[in-house]
């Protein structure tokens, strides 16, 4: 389940993201976060986590700098 989920993203990012243009209002990108929450939790509390910021991606909340929790900034993307 976890290849599927992030092949999804992957997909997403890759097909539709580019049509779509850069409009994710957090670092990282809310499609980085999802494929680094489910990395690191595995497909269910990941998914979860993913599903928490994007329901935060709108116009009105501010965004800015959320990283996943206990995901190490220093790792390469």
């Amino acid at each position: 389940m976890q290849k599927i989920l992030l092949a999804l993203i992957r997909a997403y990012r890759y097909v539709l993201s580019p049509w779509i243009g850069g409009q994710c209002r957090f670092e990282p990108t809310c499609s980085v976060y999802a494929r680094q929450a489910i990395e690191l939790y595995g497909p269910w509390r990941g998914s979860w986590l993913a599903l928490k910021r994007l329901l935060r991606c709108h116009p009105l909340c501010p965004g800015g700098k959320d990283p996943v929790p206990g995901y190490d900034d220093d790792e390469v993307d």
